[in-house]
């Protein structure tokens, strides 16, 4: 059997990494190849919770920049989020994967009611657990929620699956000279202001010890080789 680093993780997906070329909406090639990954990590006994952002729907704070009161933009993010996670349950209940969806905000039609209890007790029967509607609360990112969650479920890493293939100083794709972390602290990437994931996010990682892997979701078999704890992307904690 292989090693495995990582029982319990959260899975941060960004909605973008879903839309593909496209930009929006759902390349479902990249929708099933991330549930090939997940259903190999289920496979080998690794408990997976799971957020979607919905950047390839609406982004709160940018779409609705001076357009919308603030609150309202982020209503529809979260709304953006559970399509995604009807979309990607759907898809890994086609591939043999048993998933449920827990929304922060009620909704019975489309998901159950969020509670940490409910969320453990899927987990130990093996499935998926899909955290949709962020944390019910506007001004906070799919990132926070992505944390916020982790913590409660204790999973063992938060993996962050992004569009970029690791942290970096600036920008890769404006800056030739950015350069690539493969290990940071909390304190330095703080201090460094460096954009893997929003200030709040960061901190309250930080604050509750977490492990932190930020990775590019298109890098070959990346979630499956994070899980196993080979070092690709940028791994970030307290201390080394």
């Amino acid at each position: 059997m292989p090693t495995i680093e990582y029982k319990r993780v959260l899975l941060k997906v960004s909605g973008e990494a879903l839309a593909g070329d496209k930009h929006r909406g759902l390349d479902f090639a990249i929708v099933n190849k991330l549930c090939d990954s997940i259903k190999t990590c289920v496979d080998l006994g690794v408990q997976v919770g799971l957020v979607i952002g919905a950047g390839n729907f609406w982004r709160g704070v940018k779409d609705g920049a001076d357009h919308m009161q603030r609150s309202h933009a982020d209503s529809m993010g979260m709304l953006g989020t559970v399509m995604n996670a009807i979309a990607v349950a759907d898809a890994l209940e086609k591939h043999g994967v048993d998933a449920r969806i827990l929304s922060a905000v009620e909704m019975n039609k489309f998901a159950e009611y969020y509670t940490r209890d409910t969320a453990e007790r899927y987990l130990n029967e093996g499935k998926v657990v899909l955290f949709a509607a962020g944390t019910g609360n506007p001004y906070f990112s799919t990132d926070t929620g992505a944390v916020l969650r982790g913590v409660e479920i204790e999973a063992d890493a938060i993996l962050m699956a992004k569009n970029v293939d690791a942290i970096y100083s600036a920008d890769p794709q404006k800056d030739p000279n950015a350069v690539r972390y493969t290990q940071l602290t909390y304190a330095d990437a703080l201090a460094k202001n460096l954009k893997a994931t929003d200030i709040t996010a960061m901190a309250l990682a930080m604050d509750n010890d977490m492990t932190m892997v930020c990775f590019g979701l298109d890098t070959e078999n990346s979630i499956l080789r994070v899980v196993q704890g080979e070092q690709i992307g940028t791994t970030v904690k307290n201390q080394f």
